[in-house]
């Protein structure tokens, strides 16, 4: 498996909702609202930044406010990261839009299975 992908897989990591040009709770819910994010695993060499499509079911923001910049979001999504498959889950603080997060590995894909997808 690869080397990144297994890190980020292993214990939770620092990320943050990457957002430009506002970084704002407001900004993040947008982005929430159209299906894909941004998180940034800031622990990594020059840090790590992925385009998420998010699984609306598995995500839960009962415990945000995002109109007072309060609470948080757990965001669930898939994407894929150097040719494996990956869930990647992140727990963000709408104060900071900071918080923790992990990759679960789903399946190691060839650069075919990229090209026909």
């Amino acid at each position: 498996m690869n080397e990144l992908v297994q890190r980020l897989s292993e214990g939770d990591h620092p990320v943050e909702a990457s957002l430009r040009p506002d970084k704002t709770a407001t900004a993040l819910k947008e982005r929430i609202d159209l299906g894909y994010v941004h998180i940034k695993f800031t622990g990594t060499r020059g840090g790590t930044e992925l385009s998420v499509q998010l699984d609306r079911d598995a995500c839960d923001l009962t415990r945000a406010d995002f109109d007072h910049q309060s609470g948080s979001v757990h965001l669930v999504g898939e994407l894929v990261l150097n040719y494996v498959k990956v869930r990647c889950v992140a727990d963000i603080d709408l104060a900071t839009l900071e918080g923790k997060g992990h990759l679960e590995p789903l399946a190691e894909l060839s650069p075919a299975d990229i090209k026909s997808a």
